[in-house]
């Protein structure tokens, strides 16, 4: 086990009327907000009623902007910025699922700072400085609302990154079930999948003496697998969504991943697809996820062969190691193709072949060693491999 910090400063708020008292809760930090949202669907289902009610009703003045896409991109957040260094506002609550938060987040650190706040983005420079951050949540499954990170698309520069540091983290996240009910199915398995992706990321690791976490992402992974298929034959069944929330909270809160050297090249890779194609990240990385262990297994079987066993019951006995392993990866997509997740490249709109280069080569771009991940570093040529396997 590697040596670490753990910090996780977000407090949570969870379970049935968990958001009822936002208002008083933002009252802790300022009288003057910038409410952050996405679509319509917020105020359609009566959650904005509720929330506005509650900020009025403590004294706070609230700025509304919505539009924040699935994709979240830096034109809103530039405009998000704007508001908020016009408006004097000091705090923003976000009310949605993962683009929100993440946008609201990039405003938080773009506030204070003088340059582009996609500067930190591009690894040009750190933030020091946020405006404080609060959130409601609605979708579980991307985990930022108490991660310390954030994803923008820059639609102009035609670039999709990330950006972590600990001032990133929400002072709070209200985790109420019961506003997951109305998710579409598709975007509830896209969160899911998310999630999942999330604990592969840190669990495909090659440091040793990790049991714990290794205890930890398989629970995960399996309740996560569980609640995707009982959700879509009980989708108002509170419990269910409430277990999906809080698996989907902790598989990106870095429990899993402490102690252990991360993956992360297929969130690199799918970050760079999702920069070209308008498609939910969770469908993209449902794709990319299985196709990259195929690629990669035979480095380290050993936790590939953990996989099979402890996620998926595989009795290896007998079993040769490529053949058990190769049926785990295979059991792992009969399960994404269950909940309707796509399988390839050709399913999303991705036909071009002469276009894996440039992606294989954008997503190496800003890395000082032109290769992505821990677990195997992959060059261009094995990220073109791993696409040309997709389509």
């Amino acid at each position: 086990m590697l040596n670490g910090i753990y910090r996780n400063p977000t407090t949570i708020f969870f379970g049935k009327g968990a958001d009822l008292s936002v208002g008083e809760e933002v009252k802790k930090y300022s009288n003057k907000i910038l409410l952050h949202f996405g679509g319509e669907s917020f105020k359609k289902y009566g959650l904005y009623e509720k929330v506005t009610n509650s900020l009025i009703s403590s004294g706070i003045e609230f700025i509304e902007l919505g539009g924040v896409k699935s994709n979240p991109q830096a034109n809103l957040v530039y405009e998000g910025i704007n508001i908020c260094r016009k408006k004097n506002i000091d705090f923003i609550l976000a009310i949605g699922g993962g683009s929100v938060i993440d946008s609201a987040k990039a405003i938080g650190i773009g506030v204070p700072y003088d340059g582009d706040f996609f500067d930190f983005f591009e690894k040009k420079q750190v933030p020091q400085k946020s405006i404080k951050v609060g959130v409601i949540l609605t979708l579980p499954g991307s985990g930022s609302e108490s991660s310390d990170g954030a994803v923008i698309t820059h639609e102009q520069l035609k670039k999709k990154y990330d950006c972590g540091s600990p001032i990133m983290y929400p002072v709070f996240s209200m985790l109420n079930p019961e506003n997951t009910f109305t998710v579409p199915k598709s975007y509830t398995s896209y969160g899911i999948v998310d999630a999942i992706a999330h604990v592969l990321e840190r669990y495909f690791s090659n440091t040793l003496y990790v049991d714990c976490t290794d205890r930890i992402c398989e629970g995960l992974i399996k309740t996560l697998m569980k609640y995707a298929i009982l959700v879509d034959k009980e989708p108002d069944n509170y419990d269910v969504r409430a277990e999906i929330m809080w698996a989907c909270k902790l598989a990106h809160d870095n429990t899993a991943g402490f102690g252990r050297k991360q993956d992360w090249a297929c969130h690199k890779i799918s970050h760079e697809i999702g920069t070209r194609y308008t498609v939910a990240h969770g469908a993209i990385i449902s794709i990319i996820f299985p196709a990259w262990m195929e690629h990669v297994y035979k480095t380290n079987e050993r936790i590939f062969l953990q996989f099979a066993n402890r996620v998926f019951d595989i009795e290896i006995g007998s079993m040769k190691s490529n053949q058990a392993i190769l049926l785990a990866i295979n059991e792992f997509r009969q399960f994404l193709k269950k909940i309707g997740m796509p399988s390839t490249l050709r399913e999303i709109g991705l036909n071009n072949k002469t276009e894996l280069h440039d992606m294989a080569q954008s997503c190496v771009s800003i890395m000082p060693s032109r290769t992505i991940g821990n677990f195997v570093r992959l060059s261009i040529q094995d990220i073109e491999i791993i696409l040309n396997s997709c389509l």
